[in-house]
């Protein structure tokens, strides 16, 4: 699947089921191991929200007072009033920090929790493999660290503020309400009108801002894949600098980032020109906020009902209620980046189940002691037919060399041995017994050089001697001072280091059964021939299935298989 056809795929799905996935993503935590923690923070942040409002409606009632004392010239009333507000202030102050930092516990915790359900889930079942081959999803290290970061900031901050919102509207239209007083039009008399024009006021203002501004969902989402790409297509030069600087490719690697970024950038000047119409709409409406209480409330004043201080407390609730009721205007924006967030990561958890709810083609099973494949078929993505109901059965001990013509499929069956490739028919039964596998580019991970020779297992598994030694025996002595050396190995080692890097891993994990796919391409016949007979002196009994070309490896196998015409055909192997 391309990224177009995933969202689209998205929209149709998601758009009617929107919300009931994202709850589906978002209650979990709630329900988790850490629900104590959760919701008594959440209570805490709910707590210190609310009294936020109260806040608010206490300096509301303070305006009418101060106002009056100012408009009676009363200087006693209206130095209390100026040291009652700095205790206002005070309190407010505290109340605000404590509210932010609480909410930023919560976010991080949370964020904590859903990464690591996202690692657990991206890392089983093969999904971080089989997403990437498959085309399902783009940028799944972005929808991990990134999106997670913005969808739970971003929930929790719409969230409660439109809870503030919410009771904040009750509190000021009950205000407004009583000080508004009643206005006669056309004959009849509106009661709380100064409430009924703040609601107009704020509906035709939200309504007006999704028209404008609705592009921005989709633009947020384009540019949030895009970056990506971006940073990805950078990453990739790094990690290929010398291929690319032997090639002398910067000029089509030049090409090629100039490319991505002409997408960031065409696609960003499309958000700024919806955000600028925007930004013009919600500015002017900001703007006329400030002075349509004081028109709509000017004509009670004038004709003395109202005093300074009423006048000052109407525009201050109006205020209020205008913008509470505008919230959606003025969380458009984070509306529409946390839309666009929730369809990214909705669409990559969609690839996921879908890639958990698959049943496999080819059934490959760890049983017994004896490998047996049996009428197994392997297909590729075009339909080709690599292999048709092929048998083979190697038996314990047995040292077996896989052979055939480039592409003739030697790879794609350990990948269906490994779990790995999803077309095809028939059944693999594995050893249950100790394994490996070593392919031809074997994994170096970042961090120091034991931690990568007893890969996958952790750093401290083995003594020191027992490195030092596969170290020696692999010809890999100058290596054996650096073992608490943390670097990019797979930068600093050649291609024949590396695959002799391997070969130690597979002595130190000592495996039963050992898959090795190429695993001494890079490697001269006199390494490869020494590092073939340290596997079978120091671990006696190991099974060994091997893919290879090179006719120096036969005196290593016993059994020669080759692949000729889909089919597996055995041939002796003559001393």
């Amino acid at each position: 699947m391309n990224q177009n056809a995933e969202y689209s795929a998205v929209n149709d799905t998601v758009r009617g089921q929107f919300f009931r996935r994202v709850w589906q993503m978002t209650t979990p935590y709630w329900r988790s191991e850490e629900k104590g923690k959760a919701w008594t923070l959440l209570i805490a942040v709910i707590a210190l929200s609310l009294f936020s409002v109260a806040i608010s409606v206490w300096i509301n009632s303070w305006y009418k007072d101060f106002y009056n004392a100012l408009q009676e010239k009363n200087s006693e009333a209206f130095w209390q009033l100026i040291l009652y507000f700095c205790g206002i202030a005070a309190v407010a102050i505290l109340g605000a920090v404590y509210r932010l930092y609480l909410t930023q516990m919560l976010t991080i915790r949370w964020r904590a929790w859903l990464t690591e359900q996202h690692f657990a889930r991206w890392l089983s079942d093969k999904n971080y493999y089989r997403l990437e081959q498959g085309g399902y999803t783009d940028n799944p290290d972005q929808r991990i660290s990134e999106d997670l970061n913005s969808f739970t900031t971003n929930t929790l901050s719409l969230g409660l503020g439109l809870l503030r919102t919410v009771v904040s509207l009750v509190s000021f239209s009950i205000i407004l309400w009583g000080v508004s007083g009643s206005i006669e039009v056309f004959g009849y008399t509106i009661p709380g009108y100064m409430f009924w024009c703040a609601l107009v006021y704020a509906a035709v203002g939200s309504w007006l801002t999704h028209l404008i501004g609705r592009r921005l969902i989709g633009l947020n989402n384009n540019q949030q894949r895009f970056e990506a790409d971006l940073r990805f297509s950078m990453v990739r030069v790094r990690e290929n600098a010398e291929s690319i600087a032997l090639y002398n490719g910067e000029p089509n690697e030049n090409r090629r980032l100039s490319g991505r970024f002409g997408l960031v950038w065409q696609n960003f000047w499309d958000i700024m020109r919806v955000s600028k119409r925007l930004t013009f709409f919600t500015s002017g409406y900001g703007q006329i906020a400030i002075i349509f209480p004081f028109i709509v409330a000017a004509p009670r004043y004038f004709a003395g009902k109202i005093q300074l201080g009423e006048l000052m407390q109407i525009n201050s609730a109006f205020g209020n209620v205008q913008e509470n009721f505008s919230w959606f205007i003025s969380a458009y924006s984070d509306l529409a980046a946390w839309r666009a967030t929730c369809d990214r990561l909705l669409s990559f958890r969609q690839a996921m189940s879908d890639n958990e709810d698959r049943v496999p083609a080819i059934d490959v099973q760890n049983q017994g002691s004896v490998l047996k494949v049996h009428n197994l078929g392997l297909d590729l993505a075009d339909g080709r037919h690599l292999l048709s109901n092929a048998d083979m059965t190697v038996e314990p001990g047995e040292r077996v060399m896989l052979s055939g013509r480039s592409g003739s499929g030697k790879s794609t069956l350990f990948r269906a041995m490994g779990h790995l490739w999803p077309a095809g028919h028939g059944n693999i039964l594995l050893p249950s017994a100790r394994y490996l596998f070593l392919p031809q580019k074997p994994y170096l991970p970042i961090g120091s050089l034991r931690e990568v020779l007893s890969y996958p297992q952790a750093g401290d598994v083995y003594p020191n001697e027992r490195y030092a030694q596969v170290l020696e025996t692999c010809r890999l002595p100058h290596l054996i001072a650096r073992l608490d050396e943390s670097n990019h190995w797979q930068r600093m080692l050649s291609p024949g280091e590396q695959q002799r890097l391997a070969f130690a891993r597979a002595l130190l994990y000592a495996p039963q059964w050992l898959y090795m796919d190429e695993a001494t391409s890079a490697m001269d016949e006199e390494d490869e021939a020494t590092l073939y007979q340290a596997l079978i002196d120091q671990l006696p009994g190991l099974s060994i299935v091997s893919v290879g070309h090179r006719s120096s490896l036969k005196r290593f196998h016993p059994r020669h298989v080759r692949i000729e015409n889909g089919q597996l055909v055995e041939r002796t192997v003559t001393a």
